[in-house]
């Protein structure tokens, strides 16, 4: 049993990153507030103009009153801030933990358990959840393809491991809501992986993207079998 762990040491393969914005709730007060600020500025260099010249095209255009013009800049602002504040308040917290757990597998041998957890106080709902394995041995490239969680129960299943006695994988289909921690940090099962396994495989990267209740996109790559090594498997019973 080896006793290092030889995963990915690319730390961002580890951290949470929104990777989308709300096109409706982000993008359209953005744009608003933009426009507004582009006539303000027309408004101010109209201002300068003579008076006589106000007349003429294109001086004469004024599509909104000043006064009204200020209001509606000021709204527009003040929605971008609040959004952007709640944003925050909203945004989830995708963590996961890992430990040695018996009664897992049929084989009542320890398991590597590995759980995730929305440590945020709004839930999430998942938009993705894909796999990618990486045996010992085998390049560890980025840009690999990443696979379902049944395509990657067969591949493994392929490579001669026993589906509930070497490993457990759990799927999460779209729309599956991940809860906030309101009081609690019980992680949801993601999978259990055997000593054995363990020896075999250099990584199993679970990544997950979530949209929270303002309509970002969140995303986290999770290294199911990072620090397997650390803390070896207790003595059965």
């Amino acid at each position: 049993m080896s006793g290092a762990y030889d995963g990915n040491p690319d730390a961002q393969s580890d951290t949470q990153r929104r990777i989308r914005r709300s096109p409706l709730l982000f993008t359209t007060p953005l744009v608003l507030l933009g426009l507004l600020t582009a006539l303000l500025v027309w408004e101010a260099v109209r201002g300068n103009v003579p008076t006589a010249a106000q007349s003429e095209w294109p001086w004469r255009l004024r599509p909104v009153d000043g006064q009204v013009l200020g209001s509606l800049l000021a709204v527009s602002l003040g929605a971008v801030l609040a959004r952007a504040q709640y944003a925050r308040t909203v945004r989830p917290y995708l963590g996961w933990r890992a430990a040695w757990t018996q009664g897992l597998l049929t084989t009542q041998e320890p398991a590597w358990r590995v759980g995730i957890l929305n440590g945020g106080q709004h839930m999430a709902v998942i938009e993705s959840w894909d796999v990618r394995v990486v045996m010992q041995g085998a390049e560890d490239f980025a840009d690999v393809r990443w696979s379902s969680v049944p395509d990657t129960v067969a591949e493994l299943a392929e490579a001669g491991f026993v589906i509930g006695e070497d490993f457990r994988l759990i799927g999460f289909g779209a729309g599956f809501p991940l809860m906030g921690a309101v009081g609690g940090h019980e992680t949801v099962l993601v999978g259990a992986f055997s000593e054995a396994f363990a020896q075999r495989v250099r990584s199993l990267y679970v990544r997950v993207r979530v949209t929270d209740v303002v309509g970002d996109t969140h995303e986290r790559t999770m290294d199911c079998l990072k620090g397997v090594w650390t803390d070896r498997a207790p003595a059965a019973g």
